[in-house]
């Protein structure tokens, strides 16, 4: 709701409304877990050489005005790695059923990671007023059900 309400206050909406869900996270790149973030890593090694193959330039994380300088809230970069990543599996699995192999990876049914974002909860220390987690839904049956939050 905290971030709906930012939205609505930059101008984005007109009000703010969230939806609560249960989410089986499947198989899930888990970007807490290191492995996930070497794979994450060779996925930003590859679409950094297919942009310079193409002599495209990278996207870019940007600040949003308003919002603590560096938190880079809007995550172009970010976004684009992980969509590649899922393109390089989806195409892994695609080569292996046509030549009937087994895929090395199979394809993620979610996306969780964790945003350190605002200012110090306290001076000096390592925890941050906004952290968060995000879930990313790739697959619809990893929904079990959707139901409306309790006011607080």
């Amino acid at each position: 709701m905290e971030w709906a309400q930012e939205k609505v206050k930059r101008g984005s909406y007109k009000s703010a409304a969230v939806v609560g869900a249960v989410i089986d996270l499947g198989n899930c790149l888990d970007l807490t877990v290191r492995e996930n973030l070497d794979l994450l890593a060779d996925a930003y090694r590859s679409f950094e050489a297919a942009r310079a193959k193409a002599k495209l330039t990278l996207p870019e994380n940007k600040d949003i005005r308003g919002a603590k300088v560096g938190d880079k809230l809007l995550r172009y970069l970010d976004c684009a790695v992980i969509k590649h990543l899922h393109e390089n599996i989806e195409d892994e699995v695609r080569y292996a059923q046509a030549t009937g192999a087994a895929p090395a990876i199979l394809p993620f049914d979610t996306v969780r990671g964790l945003f350190v974002e605002g200012d110090n909860v306290y001076p000096g220390g390592g925890f941050y007023q906004k952290t968060h987690t995000q879930i990313a839904v790739r697959s619809e049956t990893s929904i079990i059900g959707v139901f409306r939050p309790r006011n607080r």
